[in-house]
C-alpha cells in the first residue's frame, strides 16, 4: 500500500518553504491549452488519490485540524489495487506542497457508464480504526482524488450569488443525529467535451458519496450497491463512544456526460471567487491609504523640504553674525536645529553593519497554472538558487559601502543566515511530522535534493555576487563623515523607537489585510487562491506604503538630530509583520479549533515563520509581489531601507557643505 503517512495540507507546504525560499499561497491562476489529454470512447482514464485533507464544518465554519493523511493510511482501510499502490511521478515542488499522488483500483473508461461496481473485498472496522476515522469525520475531512489533472470535487451553489461551482475534494463522513457516518460509496459524474472524430477531453468530475450499509457482494459474485437513502455505515453509536467492529463494502458507479465546457476553460467552475465584492472594496481601500500617505509625503518633500534646503543653501551664502538681528535671523534661518546639523554623522556605518547587509537581498518569481501541479514550487526554487547571485552582490556592495572589513563573514552569512534561519525551522516542525509517521514529513532524499539545491547552487552563486560586489567601488555620499559621532538628543514622544514603529507598522498592514485574509484561507483551508490581479496591486500599493511611512518617518527621525536612521528604516518598514502575526492569532482563535499539541505547535510554527520572511520582506524593496504569498521564494533587498537611503542621499547632496 505504499508509504502510510500523515501529511500537512497542501499549501501549508507551500506556505512556508516557498515563502522561504519566498512568501505565495498557495496556488495559481489558470493558463489555457496546457497539453490536453483526448481520449477515444473505451479508453481507461486514470483516477489517482491523493492524501485526506481537513475541511471547514458547515456549521460553525471551524476548522478543526491542519494535518492531512496518506489515502492508504491503514486505519482509513481503503481499497489498493491488486498489485499495490505505486506512486505517480511528482514535481520537486508537488511534494514540498504536500501531494502524495498514488494509484487507485478504480476503473473508468471514457464515455462508459457504471452502475455499481465494487473495489475489493469487504473490510473490518475494528475499535482502534473506528475511532481514527470517527475523529476524522468530525473533524470534516474531504477525500482528494485526480482525473486527468482535475479533481474530483463536490458541486455546490454560492449563497450570495446563486451560482454553481466544484469545491475540490468531497467529505469522508458526516455526522448526523449524533451518529457518525462513514461514506462507503461514489457517484462519480465525469463531464467530458467532444473535439471531433471521437476524441473526448475531460473538463470536469464531481463525486456524490454516500453511506450504504446495505452493499454487499451477492451470491454470483455481483455487486450490489444497496440505496442511497438506506441504513448508513455508523461508526459511532455518539460523538464518544465508537463502535467495536463494522464490516464494510467499497462500491462506486459512474455516469458520463456531454458539456458544452471546453478544455481551455475547464478550471473556471472550480476557480471560484468568494464574496468578490470585498476584493474590490480591498483595492480601494488600499489606494486610499496610498493616495493619503504619497500626498503626505509630496507635500513635505515639495513644500517643507524645498523650504528647508532653501534656507540651508542661502545661510551659506551669508556669515552668521552679519545676520545677527535681522530679520534672516528671525525668519528661522538659523543652524542649531534640523536635519542638515546631522550631515557630517548621516552617512556614518551603521551598527551591525554585517547583519544589515546580510539582510539585503533581493529575488524573483512568478505563478503558473493549477493544473501544472507543484511547477510553482519547483520554480520558485530554482528561482531562489540562481538569483542568489544577485542577492550576493547587493549584500557585499553594501557591505563595501558601510565601510565593513570582515568580507569573508559577509560572504558566508549572505547565502545562510535567512535561509538556515528558515530551514532550521522548517527541520524542528517535521521533526513534529516525522514523530507521527507523517507523509508531510519531507521525504529524506527530498531533504537531499534541498539541501544540494542550497549548497551546490544557491552558496555559490551568492559567493561569485559577493566577488563581484567587492570588487566593485563603494557607493559615493555627497557629504564627508565627522571624525567624531555628534551627540543625539534624546528622543521624545512618537519619536521614541518603539512608537514610531508600531505607528508607522500599521499602515502597510492596511494597505493589504483584506487581500490577507483570502491568503490565510486559501493557506489553511485548502483553497484555490487565484487572485492574483488584485493581488499585484496590492502589493505593488504596499510597497509604495512602506517607502512613504519609512521616509517620513526617517525625517522626523533626521530633524529631532538622530542620524541612527539605517535600522530604525528597517524596523519601521518591517514592523507590519507583526501585525501579521497578530492577525494570525485572531484567525487562531476566531476560525479554528484545532485538537492535538501537534497541530497548534505546526500552526504556529507556521505563522512565526511567515511573519519572519514578512519582516525581511517588507524590511526590505523592488520585488515579485509572489514573495507575500507563497507564495514563496525569497526576497532580498529593502523596501524601508533602500527608499530612505535614496531620500537621505537625495536631500544631503542638494544642500552646500562647506
Amino acid at each position: 500500500m505504499g508509504g502510510h503517512r500523515l501529511s500537512c495540507t497542501p499549501t501549508l507546504r507551500s506556505s512556508f518553504l516557498l515563502i522561504l525560499l519566498s512568501s505565495a499561497p498557495s496556488h495559481a491562476f489558470y493558463l489555457p491549452g496546457v497539453a490536453p489529454s483526448s481520449y477515444n470512447p473505451g479508453d481507461r482514464v486514470p483516477l489517482y488519490v491523493n492524501h485526506l485533507t481537513p475541511s471547514r464544518s458547515l456549521d460553525d465554519d471551524q476548522l478543526r485540524s491542519i494535518i492531512a493523511y496518506d489515502y492508504y493510511f491503514p486505519p482509513f482501510k481503503f481499497c489498493a489495487p491488486k498489485d499495490g499502490a505505486k506512486p505517480v511521478t511528482e514535481s520537486l515542488g508537488s511534494i514540498l506542497f504536500g501531494d502524495r499522488i498514488l494509484t487507485s483500483p478504480f476503473e473508468l473508461h471514457m464515455g462508459k457508464d457504471e452502475k455499481c461496481k465494487a473495489l475489493c473485498d469487504p473490510v473490518e472496522f475494528d475499535g482502534f480504526n473506528a475511532e481514527f476515522v470517527t475523529d476524522r469525520i468530525i473533524e470534516n475531512y474531504d477525500i482528494n482524488w485526480l482525473i486527468d489533472g482535475l479533481p474530483a470535487a463536490q458541486e455546490l451553489i454560492d449563497e450570495n450569488t446563486q451560482q454553481k461551482f466544484f469545491k475540490p475534494g468531497f467529505p469522508l463522513g458526516q455526522l448526523q443525529d449524533n451518529q457518525v457516518q462513514l461514506n462507503n460509496h461514489y457517484d462519480i459524474m465525469i463531464d467530458y467535451h467532444e473535439v471531433g472524430k471521437g476524441k473526448k477531453r475531460v473538463v470536469g468530475v464531481s463525486v456524490n458519496p454516500s453511506s450504504r450499509r446495505d452493499s454487499r457482494i451477492l451470491s454470483n459474485g455481483e455487486p450490489d450497491c444497496g440505496e442511497a437513502n438506506g441504513v448508513p455505515v455508523v461508526l459511532g453509536d455518539t460523538l464518544e463512544v465508537p463502535i467495536k467492529s463494522a464490516r464494510v463494502h467499497w462500491t462506486y458507479s459512474v455516469s458520463w456526460r456531454s458539456s458544452p465546457t471546453i478544455f481551455a476553460t475547464r478550471w473556471d467552475r472550480y476557480l471560484h471567487v468568494y464574496q468578490p465584492n470585498i476584493h474590490w472594496f480591498s483595492l480601494v481601500n488600499s489606494t486610499v491609504i496610498v493616495v493619503f500617505l504619497t500626498g503626505m509625503i509630496s507635500t513635505i518633500l515639495l513644500r517643507v523640504l524645498k523650504k528647508d534646503i532653501a534656507r540651508y543653501n542661502r545661510l551659506d551664502s551669508y556669515n552668521l553674525d552679519d545676520l545677527s538681528g535681522t530679520s534672516a535671523a528671525d525668519d528661522g534661518v538659523q543652524e542649531d536645529s534640523g536635519w542638515k546639523l546631522v550631515h557630517g554623522d548621516v552617512f556614518r556605518s551603521p551598527r551591525y553593519a554585517l547583519l544589515l547587509s546580510v539582510f539585503l537581498v533581493f529575488a524573483l518569481g512568478g505563478f503558473l497554472s493549477p493544473s501544472s501541479r507543484g511547477f510553482l514550487g519547483t520554480t520558485m526554487l530554482l528561482l531562489y538558487a540562481l538569483l542568489s547571485f544577485v542577492g550576493g552582490y547587493i549584500s557585499a556592495r553594501a557591505y563595501k559601502t558601510f565601510g565593513g572589513e570582515a568580507w569573508k563573514r559577509n560572504i558566508a552569512l549572505t547565502p545562510t543566515l535567512v535561509s538556515g534561519i528558515v530551514f532550521g525551522t522548517f527541520f524542528i516542525l517535521n521533526f513534529f511530522l516525522i514523530a507521527k509517521q507523517s507523509s508531510g514529513a519531507v521525504p529524506f532524499g527530498t531533504m537531499l535534493v534541498l539541501i544540494g539545491i542550497w549548497f551546490v547552487m544557491s552558496i555559490p552563486l551568492s559567493g561569485a555576487g559577493s566577488w563581484v560586489g567587492f570588487r566593485q567601488s563603494a557607493i559615493s555620499f555627497p557629504v564627508r563623515t565627522n571624525q567624531i559621532p555628534r551627540q543625539i538628543p534624546p528622543s521624545v514622544g512618537y519619536l521614541r523607537p518603539l512608537p514610531s514603529i508600531l505607528i508607522a507598522g500599521i499602515l502597510p498592514f492596511g494597505a493589504i489585510f483584506i487581500e490577507l485574509y483570502f491568503i490565510t484561507e486559501s493557506l489553511w483551508s485548502s483553497r484555490f487562491y487565484y487572485m492574483f490581479g488584485f493581488l499585484f496591486i496590492c502589493y505593488g500599493l504596499m510597497v509604495i506604503t512602506c517607502a512613504a511611512v519609512t521616509v517620513l518617518a526617517v525625517y522626523f527621525l533626521l530633524c529631532s538630530e538622530d542620524y541612527h536612521w539605517h535600522w530604525r528604516a528597517f524596523f519601521t518598514a518591517g514592523a507590519s509583520a507583526g501585525y501579521v502575526f497578530l492577525n494570525a492569532l485572531i484567525y487562531w482563535f476566531s476560525k479554528l479549533k484545532l485538537g492535538g499539541f501537534t497541530s497548534n505547535v505546526l500552526y504556529l510554527g507556521y505563522s512565526i515563520l511567515i511573519s519572519f520572511l514578512f519582516f525581511i520582506l517588507t524590511g526590505k524593496p523592488f520585488s515579485s509581489q509572489l514573495e507575500i504569498l507563497n507564495t514563496n521564494s525569497k526576497l532580498e533587498g529593502t523596501i524601508g531601507f533602500f527608499a530612505s537611503f535614496i531620500f537621505v542621499r537625495k536631500i544631503y547632496g542638494s544642500i552646500k557643505i562647506d
